[in-house]
């Protein structure tokens, strides 16, 4: 039995962006079509097959290990994004200021796609989310140079609504209008997750 199950969910990529230097502007740049390797997107300055490890990991190493790369891509619904928008007081929100990846229509509560779900696309390219992006108060410092008094929200109006993180798992090319097929893990949720949130 295959350990991945093939769902009735898709969704449409309407929006592609690469950030070249997220040190000196997080910023992406919008684009047409993502050539995805094994290091995640060409020319991305998150790509990459290993990184250095950030305060998200601390509690598992020390600052700046050398660990494997699963954060290569930065994955945003347009559902999720409108209601950013709407919270932070803005008719719509430009992804590139977030640093986005990629924008996806189509799929519910986007941000809570299972750990290990994988996004496939006909041309064969797939790519495998890690988890759920936790906002940060970089964007909010983009997003209040753009729209001064809006971002000071985006932390708080993002929460649950950031989108994922994902790496490639099949090398190939993903173009704006491609729609992606959710396969999910093939498992129940851990009896102990629950328990284990309350630590």
């Amino acid at each position: 039995m295959p350990a991945l199950k093939l769902t009735n969910y898709s969704c449409e990529i309407v929006w592609l962006g690469q950030v070249s230097n997220s040190d000196s502007d997080l910023r992406a740049v919008p684009v047409s079509t993502l050539s995805l390797k094994f290091g995640g997107s060409e020319g991305e300055c998150h790509s990459g097959l290993t990184r250095k490890s950030c305060s998200r990991l601390i509690t598992q190493y020390p600052r700046g290990t050398v660990i494997a790369n699963v954060r290569q891509l930065s994955i945003i619904s347009q559902e999720e994004l409108d209601q950013i928008a709407l919270e932070v007081g803005l008719s719509n929100l430009d992804p590139a200021l977030v640093g986005a990846s990629m924008v996806v229509q189509g799929l519910p509560d986007f941000s809570h796609v299972p750990p290990s779900s994988r996004l496939t696309v006909e041309s064969g390219a797939s790519i495998i989310v890690d988890m759920e992006n936790r906002p940060c108060s970089l964007p909010s410092q983009v997003i209040e140079k753009v729209h001064p008094g809006c971002g000071k929200a985006f932390k708080n109006a993002a929460r649950n609504r950031r989108g994922v993180t994902a790496w490639v798992e099949c090398e190939g090319l993903l173009c704006i209008g491609d729609k992606l097929r959710l396969h999910i893990p093939d498992q129940p949720i851990w009896r102990c997750f629950e328990d284990a949130r309350a630590t």
